[in-house]
């Protein structure tokens, strides 16, 4: 009679032993390399600019992720790669449009999931009522994220304008 009381008790640790052996340990998170996320984003951006600067809206826009959104200040979202690729041809219709940077950095999530660009920008254009280029200062915003693929594009873009200096002689 006693070994059949203690049959279930021996049959559950064994159970237990046998589940125990089988579970694997947490695998470690792989380290994120932000260092090598960073230059990807960096490496991106700047060619994002150089297909503008060539006027080429087909590779500028190829740097968006497919439901990408555009938030510019004085037009309506763009929300998508479509979208944005007709906004690009209007704005590369001029032929003075031009885009520069300065000051950009790059902030890398921990977890390796998003990437912030920031700097500085100066676009050049044509002003629609003195048919001169004018040139447009203020603030460059994009979020990149990861593709499957393990490309990063732009997620999120913003641009916000920022006030221009009035020469001296204006200033009252």
């Amino acid at each position: 009679m006693a070994l059949s009381k203690r049959a279930p008790v021996v049959l559950s640790i064994a159970l237990a032993a046998s589940l125990a052996a089988c579970t694997k340990p947490e695998a470690a998170k792989p380290t994120v390399d932000t260092g090598k996320i960073t230059e990807a984003v960096k490496a991106d951006a700047n060619q994002l600019i150089a297909d503008f600067n060539a006027h080429d809206a087909t590779k500028s826009v190829s740097h968006d992720a497919p439901q990408t959104l555009g938030m510019f200040h004085g037009a309506p979202n763009v929300n998508n790669q479509a979208e944005d690729l007709a906004a690009t041809k209007v704005q590369l219709a001029d032929p003075a449009a031009k885009v520069s940077v300065t000051d950009a950095t790059v902030d890398v999530a921990q977890a390796g999931d998003m990437a912030v660009y920031r700097a500085t920008y100066a676009f050049t254009m044509t002003d629609p009522k003195t048919r001169t280029p004018v040139t447009e200062h203020g603030n460059w915003l994009i979020i990149y994220k990861p593709l499957p693929d393990g490309s990063w594009k732009i997620a999120t873009s913003m641009i916000a304008d920022t006030p221009s200096s009035a020469p001296a002689s204006e200033k009252k």
